[in-house]
């Protein structure tokens, strides 16, 4: 059937305007594409044409609190590969190879992946300058000396569990450095350049460099002086005693920042694969936990002094040697006891006994609830990884017996942190502060102070009364008591030792122990409380022994460091059969040989130089303080002679002659 004209130019008409309606679509299609896509779309593709050759951000510093740099950066670049630029692989691996201490196959594997660029590794990650120089001098197409740096411990083992370390890819593992890793860490930077798939520069483009954005530097509450004085007197405690492990911790009892914190054994930051991952994991300060013994009755002793149950000075007690509990004999540590002594007594002689009897006034709730105040039994919440808690008797379980046991440390497991932290606010006013180790975030190309953290009071625990009361009773601890050994002449010192029986397999060691000591000092106004605790110390294990020493030790030389002035008011010392008194050096300037032997009093030992019959000069000098027997060199002279002295350059031979 013919089609007509008419019906022809229909179809046609359909036809055309079905073109026109898919060419409309199109055109907007393309339009939207263009205006409203258009900037998306080349976005993406240039993403997918761009390659990045990283430069790594510098990590932030962390500085002690006087701004020593206790870890820094050094600049360590890192090798990386192009393979589609690489226009010799075999002659390149062959290079390459005996510089990054890989073997040419290795490196050929690298440098000729199907990939846009990668790392030459392990060898060519973080290198010295000088093979990043010698693979520069190569001038090797494809090769690229990409900027990147690695931590550097100038002290080496110097407060490594404080500071931890970092992996491969400069990210924080341990220490401070994993706890504020993302504000350590900083931005990367890189330089862009765009590549078709096969890696080849595209025609026209050019290189885009964005710097990095180093991170924060991290100012410590650590004091550098203080911690090189700590860990020198756990190195000596280690080699004279022969321990399992020692620890210690210095704390400012007034804000709760951290002054110094270690432990034995150590390891070195920078090369920490060297050693057993339990070597550095376990931060002892506040990773172990342990039964106290008799520094745990400063909490006891606080609690009684607080609800009244005890007066020190004016009640008195008697010790046989033994107190009977539920049908147990609970002993003190001295055969036969102490007898009658006051109460004060009782804290001086650490008299078990004596302390159980304080338990037993304040009871059961009333103790326990002192010691979850002053914060044992939780997390003190220092910021730093790997915190233990810590284990109490739940209420259901204390008895009697463990009442008692209680009341003198044991049966209770506590940490470092925990004890240093709880005795400081015994002593200081009551106040239970949260422990810190960080102090500010610095800024490091302004060095100004973007974010201070400040000392986070936890609660009022004991009243000021009551915290003088026990810094009274624990400075006569010292003077009077088995913490003797850490008197510190010129100075005002408390202090508690412990001596706690370790459990193993469940049962009380007869012959291990871990003894400790916390002092602090000035006890009229204390700056620094310092706690120290031995493991299985071989020979004589008892605080006072073996830790005491070490904190008098660490007290004397940190208030040096502090400037913290003498006291002049301080508890005389009494000295037991044995000890050694301390004694003042007389001025014997101006003093003929007659004079000396009936001055001296035969409290001294003389060493005379020069001639004459005058004391021209001395050493030690007058006023000084050292143990009865001391030798006093001299420098005799003729009458007048002690006017000469004062010139300068006689003064200096003189004193050579003298010292």
């Amino acid at each position: 059937m013919k089609m007509s004209s008419i019906t022809q130019r229909r179809r046609i008409l359909i036809c055309l305007v079905g073109l026109l309606v898919l060419f409309g679509a199109l055109v907007v299609r393309l339009a939207y594409v263009q205006l409203g896509q258009g900037a998306e779309l080349s976005a993406k593709a240039e993403d997918s044409w761009r390659r990045n050759i990283p430069f790594a951000a510098k990590r932030g510093e962390i500085l002690d609190r006087n701004g020593s740099a206790l870890t820094y950066n050094v600049s360590s670049p890192t090798i990386m590969a192009i393979p589609v630029q690489v226009k010799e692989p075999q002659q390149t691996a062959a290079k390459l190879a005996p510089i990054l201490g890989m073997t040419e196959e290795k490196v050929l594997q690298l440098i000729t992946k199907k990939k846009s660029n990668v790392n030459i590794q392990p060898g060519g990650r973080k290198i010295t300058m000088e093979k990043a120089q010698q693979i520069r001098d190569l001038k090797l197409p494809g090769i690229v000396v990409a900027e990147d740096n690695k931590r550097y411990y100038p002290y080496g083992d110097l407060a490594a569990h404080i500071l931890g370390f970092t992996g491969i890819d400069n990210q924080g593992l341990a220490g401070v450095e994993k706890t504020y890793n993302d504000n350590l860490t900083g931005i990367n930077g890189n330089i862009a350049y765009l590549s078709d798939a096969g890696g080849r520069l595209m025609p026209g483009s050019s290189e885009k460099y964005v710097a990095p954005k180093d991170g924060l530097n991290l100012e410590l509450t650590i004091d550098k002086s203080i911690q090189s004085i700590i860990e020198r007197e756990l190195d000596q405690a280690m080699v004279k005693y022969q321990a399992n492990s020692a620890l210690s911790i210095a704390m400012n009892p007034k804000t709760g920042e951290v002054l110094g914190m270690a432990s034995r054994p150590s390891y070195e930051p920078a090369q920490y694969q060297n050693y057993a991952s339990e070597v550095y994991n376990r931060n002892l300060p506040i990773w172990m936990t342990y039964e106290p013994g008799s520094t745990f009755k400063i909490i006891t002793l606080a609690a009684a002094l607080e609800e009244k149950k005890v007066d020190l000075q004016n009640e008195r007690f008697f010790d046989p040697g033994y107190i009977e509990v539920g049908g147990a004999r609970l002993r003190c540590w001295k055969k036969g006891g102490h007898g009658s002594q006051t109460f004060l007594q009782v804290v001086e002689n650490s008299c078990n006994p004596g302390f159980v009897t304080l338990g037993q006034r304040l009871g059961k709730d009333s103790l326990f609830s002192y010691i979850k105040n002053f914060g044992f039994g939780r997390k003190t919440g220092i910021d730093m990884s790997g915190e233990a808690s810590g284990i109490l008797f739940k209420p259901s379980q204390v008895g009697p017996v463990e009442l008692a046991t209680t009341a003198f440390g044991q049966g209770v497991s506590v940490t470092p942190i925990q004890q240093v932290t709880a005795v400081s606010a015994a002593i200081n006013g009551g106040k239970l502060y949260k422990p810190h180790i960080a102090k500010a975030w610095v800024n490091p190309d302004t060095g100004k102070v973007v974010n201070t953290v400040e000392p986070e009071l936890v609660r009022q625990v004991i009243s000021e009364e009551t915290s003088k009361k026990v810094r009274e009773a624990l400075e006569s601890v010292v003077a009077k008591g088995t913490g003797r050994p850490a008197f510190i002449d010129g100075y005002r010192v408390g202090g508690k030792t412990g001596t706690a029986q370790k459990v193993i397999n469940g049962r009380y060691s007869t012959s291990e122990h871990i003894v400790s000591f916390i002092g602090f000092a000035p006890a009229d106004d204390p700056q620094i409380v310092v706690y120290t605790a031995v493991d299985n110390p071989k020979g004589i294990q008892f605080g006072g022994v073996v830790a005491a020493p070490i904190v008098q030790n660490i007290l004397e030389d940190a208030l040096h460091v502090m400037q913290v002035p003498p006291r002049k008011d301080q508890l005389a010392r009494e000295y037991k059969y044995g000890e050694t008194p301390i004694v003042t050096v007389p001025d014997l300037t101006g003093a003929t040989v007659q004079d000396l032997y009936e001055d001296l009093n035969m409290n001294f030992m003389l060493a005379k130089s020069g001639s004459g019959n005058t004391v021209i000069s001395q050493a030690p000098k007058a006023g000084s303080r050292v143990e009865r027997g001391s030798t006093i060199r001299i420098y005799m002279g003729s009458d007048g002679d002690e006017d000469k002295a004062a010139d300068p350059a006689k003064q200096e031979e003189i004193q050579k002659n003298t010292e």
